[in-house]
């Protein structure tokens, strides 16, 4: 089984993945780290900062074929971050798409003004943000509203988190 994480920046994609790999054991693939070495690496002429779509459009075919790979070795896998395109399934044929689930997850704006001191104190909770200063109520408003909205026009799966932060996936 292959489970695919997303949404906006400061989510918890990434403590759900670790909760994930803690729970079945399935290894998981943060795609920051497969960007970040890239770029460390030289592979890329992309940084840290570059354009969002630029990044997507540079990892997620990297990305998909990885999963392809580990579906035919009959692999789990975790597959987490915000690099994963809202049209992710044309790139998969039907025997593929049996074998892998998607979530996304966001926060609404509910959420988000009466826990973004939360929302910040735990940003750090898996993995060290070295720069975290760009991280402000106004734009994790916006970003969330920017995903949910994508959601619903691809009519993709996605979790809300919007009274307390309880995400857990059954599999």
């Amino acid at each position: 089984m292959i489970i695919l994480v997303t949404g906006a920046s400061h989510t918890g994609k990434t403590v759900l993945a670790q909760k994930l790999l803690e729970k079945y054991k399935y290894p998981y693939l943060c795609i920051d780290h497969l960007k970040m070495g890239l770029i460390r690496s030289g592979n890329t002429i992309l940084t840290p900062v570059s354009d969002e779509k630029a990044l997507t459009d540079y990892l997620w075919p990297i990305v998909s074929e990885m999963i392809k790979t580990a579906i035919e070795n009959e692999q789990n896998l975790i597959v987490e971050g915000c690099y994963i395109p809202f049209e992710w399934s044309k790139d998969f044929g039907t025997e593929y798409l049996k074998n892998i689930k998607y979530y996304c997850l966001v926060m609404s704006n509910k959420y988000i003004m009466n826990h973004f001191g939360d929302i910040k104190k735990y940003a750090s909770i898996v993995e060290n943000r070295m720069d975290d200063e760009s991280c402000t109520i106004e734009t994790v408003l916006r970003d969330n509203a920017k995903i949910l909205e994508q959601c619903q026009i691809y009519k993709v799966n996605y979790l809300l988190i919007d009274d307390e932060y309880q995400v857990d996936i059954e599999l």
